[in-house]
């Protein structure tokens, strides 16, 4: 797919997006704010459907890892312990002409026709680039001309701080400093001997959680791949001290986090693992993976896995001064080594939607150019929908009981009497409704329904009372 048609699919998305309730642009009516977005009433549900697949595959389908949610503002020394206030930084740039700021990566990548989304470097990492002084060559022809005319003049590098700055209390002084998250990994190393000490559990096991992190990025952009704020779904899967056996857990999960993108609809032709390269590892990785998406604005990281070894635990007891090592009858204490799967939730939605957006050429049945998004039963907002054919002749209310029996089910469904029966039926393929059941007069005589799949069209008789049980067996 060339340029031009990736840039005209991702408009149809991003329109679709909010057209039909899945993303709205944050503080429209004040006209935005700095790329963000709230999840409408069809984003929220197929958000809450990732997050929940994925708790239910890593958390609670698996003896060996368990839950927490963190606080999202920790003890300032958190952050001191994970490099996080030293050296969490982007170098940024700025024109002397028209004072535009720009991350120098992306200046290079721009450079070079590369999207600037797509990252040579693990998002999470923390760095400190030797050349990261050094003036960038000035942007060619490719869209970063300077605002006033010209090329740009760029000032030298300076380190700028990715996390968001707050105070706790009503002064605002240097002892009063927060920050929120700019990840949710070291609400669960802090917690590491917490939950050693309040559950049985024994090393290899994992916990996980789920949760906002924030970063006060210079160049989001690309709708919701890179926002100020975003969900992260982590693990931190601790194991012993062995090379082999981190590489060994590495593997795994490498193949475990493949799987969960498969399993719920990403295309295996645009799903990928790049091995990071020795000079682009973090400080702390003895090993890093990307699962990567080729997206429509260039192909760029889903799902990290890192080897981290000992190095947070390690630093989280230099500097609380707490023994966070972790006992065994007939062994040695030792601080375990961790390897970490790291799953973005708003990325993970837009690969999805971007798999799942299929625009007919009139062949399937459908009008040309009419939109479905094939998304997996199980993430789909709505599981099923409920018309009666006619607003007359008690066909409303048989439909109405079917839909109450389905709700109450816990099957996310939804009721439409308005329009021809082929409009709403095209309202529910937009938003990826796998199944529309359909009351018609035929019920009236022998109480079955018409059952119409959303990806074949196919159409069957089905028994009311069979309706619930079918539809369950089938997500």
């Amino acid at each position: 797919m060339n340029q031009e048609n990736n840039e005209n699919l991702m408009n149809k998305i991003v329109s679709l997006c909010k057209r039909r309730g899945f993303v709205y642009p944050a503080s429209e009516i004040y006209g935005g704010f700095a790329n963000t977005f709230d999840y409408g009433p069809m984003g929220v549900e197929l958000k809450n459907n990732i997050k929940s697949e994925w708790w239910k595959r890593f958390v609670t389908s698996r003896e060996d890892i368990i839950g927490l949610d963190s606080a999202i503002i920790q003890n300032p020394k958190t952050w001191e312990a994970s490099g996080h206030l030293s050296s969490f930084s982007d170098p940024l740039v700025e024109c002397k002409k028209c004072h535009s700021r720009f991350r120098q990566d992306q200046i290079k990548e721009t450079r070079n026709k590369k999207s600037s989304f797509a990252e040579a470097t693990e998002d999470r990492q923390i760095q400190n680039n030797n050349d990261q002084n050094r003036i960038p060559d000035q942007v060619g022809d490719d869209g970063q001309k300077c605002k006033n005319g010209g090329e740009h003049e760029w000032t030298e590098a300076k380190d700028f701080n990715l996390m968001f700055k707050t105070f706790v209390g009503p002064t605002q002084e240097k002892d009063s400093v927060a920050y929120l998250r700019p990840e949710t990994a070291q609400g669960i190393f802090s917690n590491f001997k917490n939950v050693i000490q309040s559950n049985r559990i024994k090393i290899p096991f994992g916990i996980a959680q789920i949760g906002k992190a924030f970063r006060n990025e210079i160049t989001p952009g690309n709708f919701t791949f890179r926002t100020l704020e975003f969900e992260q779904a982590e693990i931190e899967y601790f194991i012993e001290p062995n090379k082999e056996k981190s590489a060994t857990e590495y593997n795994k999960w490498i193949s475990e986090a493949k799987k969960f993108f498969l399993d719920l609809g990403v295309k295996k032709e645009n799903l990928s693992i790049r091995e990071h390269e020795k000079d682009e590892l973090s400080h702390y990785s003895m090993g890093t993976s990307d699962i990567e998406y080729n997206f429509p604005f260039g192909v760029s990281e889903l799902a990290g896995i890192a080897q981290r070894s000992d190095y947070d635990l390690f630093q989280h007891q230099k500097y609380s001064g707490q023994d966070l090592q972790y006992r065994e009858e007939g062994k040695e204490p030792y601080i375990p080594y961790v390897v970490e799967p790291s799953f973005g939730i708003d990325r993970a939605m837009l690969a999805f939607l971007v798999d799942a957006y299929d625009e007919s050429d009139g062949s399937d049945g459908r009008e040309r150019g009419e939109v479905t998004l094939r998304l997996n039963p199980k993430i789909a907002p709505i599981k099923v929908a409920v018309f009666p054919l006619m607003k007359k002749e008690g066909l409303p209310e048989i439909a109405k009981k079917i839909y109450k029996d389905l709700i109450d089910a816990d099957l996310a469904s939804f009721y439409d009497e308005s329009g021809s029966i082929g409009r709403r039926y095209r309202r529910q393929d937009e938003i990826g409704t796998p199944w529309c059941i359909t009351v018609d007069f035929d019920s009236l005589k022998d109480d079955t329904v018409t059952l119409r799949d959303r990806d074949t069209m196919k159409q069957e008789r089905v028994k009311i009372n069979e309706i619930v049980s079918s539809i369950k067996y089938h997500v």
